[in-house]
């Protein structure tokens, strides 16, 4: 039943009403932040699972996450979810805060999705350059941490509702990589244009034919998101090819 308007027509002291509101009065669901951490090693889009050292799922493969830090109190309500979700990642990745894009993806709600109690996770998208992603060690709630190939999270029973949750972070980022900047928080500070068109590759599953990425990549130049970079790439064999660098100032012609 819902509860009775108030009556606007008497005053109320605001500060003596919340202090004897029950907070009880209504029930709580608990609220977590999921980490879907992703990298491109080798031209290979890979993403970070943890296995489960605790219960629920107790040695299952999982994404990295936990609970927000929540308080009862009026003046101290503990953490906002994007604060949680950054701790979260550095806490589960042992990558300095900061290092790595983090991007809110989407909130997922379902009853029953965790066998504990009821449990609203909103979950997050995090992107590592490959020159960080052998930094990433395991949390303390977790046996093992490892880079798996998305191609192969299918073989891999997964806790809870990740599954979906990585279904739908795979989904945005494929779909956003053409207007936003994603594909420059996947290669290294300094990159070469294969290692671009790889990390392009990667994402949408599909091989881009190098003359008309060359043709893409110049129009990238034109507009100043990407500048020539001091320096070139050592190779074995052949003439050292030229490396560039992602311009953040013209990160908004992307939208």
């Amino acid at each position: 039943m819902a509860a009775e308007p108030p009556d606007t027509a008497t005053p109320v002291d605001e500060g003596e009403w919340l202090a004897s509101y029950d907070a009880t009065r209504w029930p709580r669901p608990s609220v977590t932040v999921d980490l879907v951490v992703l990298t491109v090693l080798n031209a290979d889009l890979k993403i970070l699972l943890i296995k489960r050292g605790n219960p629920p799922c107790q040695g299952a493969w999982a994404l990295p996450g936990g609970f927000v830090d929540v308080k009862n109190e009026a003046h101290d309500q503990g953490e906002s979810i994007d604060a949680a979700a950054a701790r979260e990642l550095e806490e589960e990745t042992s990558l300095p805060d900061g290092s790595s894009y983090l991007e809110q993806l989407y909130t997922f709600g379902d009853p029953g999705r965790d066998p504990r109690t009821r449990v609203i996770t909103v979950a997050y998208y995090a992107l590592v350059r490959p020159d960080l992603a052998p930094l990433v060690r395991a949390g303390d709630d977790a046996t093992e941490a490892g880079w798996v190939s998305v191609s192969e999270v299918a073989e891999r029973p997964l806790a809870f509702d990740h599954a979906r949750i990585i279904d739908v972070a795979l989904r945005r980022i494929r779909g956003k990589i053409d207007y936003a900047p994603i594909a420059f928080r996947l290669v290294p500070e300094h990159f070469t244009m294969a290692e671009l068109r790889g990390v392009y590759e990667a994402i949408k599953g599909q091989s881009y034919d190098p003359s008309n990425f060359r043709r893409r990549f110049r129009r990238m130049q034109t507009d100043g998101i990407i500048e020539t970079a001091p320096g070139k790439r050592p190779v074995s064999r052949g003439r050292p090819p030229r490396v560039h660098r992602f311009n953040l100032e013209k990160a908004d012609v992307f939208g």
